[in-house]
């Protein structure tokens, strides 16, 4: 039951999308579904739109970060996890937790990163 509603949903807002690029209220759900879905490349392939078209959205650059990370990108995933702090992402809880960056999680970059983004936010 859960995968046929997961599928209706994808249906869903591909046709919302279908023909709208810019159609945002659509993309963030369909991104999110396929993530959900294992579906990686598609994720990433909206995430990457959706970071043109809100350039300076935090949640944006950080759902890009997660997206780029699952499909083995980590440099790239780390540039924009930096973005996203850079723009104001700071849930450092969730950063440190989330299942989508665990390939991060002991990268010496991604180490400094939380290390200097927890002492400003302390500071």
């Amino acid at each position: 039951m859960k995968k046929d509603s997961l599928n209706f949903e994808i249906k869903f807002y591909e046709k919302l999308v279908r023909g709208k690029r810019d159609f945002v209220d659509a993309l963030i759900p369909l991104a999110e579904a396929y993530t959900r879905k294992g579906q990686y490349e598609k994720g990433l392939r909206i995430d990457r739109r959706l970071s043109k078209l809100l350039k300076d959205d935090d949640i944006v650059h950080y759902n890009l970060a997660c997206s780029l990370a699952l499909v083995g990108r980590e440099k790239q995933a780390l540039a924009a996890l930096k973005k996203a702090i850079r723009l104001g992402y700071d849930d450092l809880r969730h950063l440190k937790r989330d299942p989508d960056l665990k390939s991060l999680h002991s990268h010496p970059e991604f180490i400094k990163l939380f290390k200097r983004t927890r002492k400003k936010k302390t500071a």
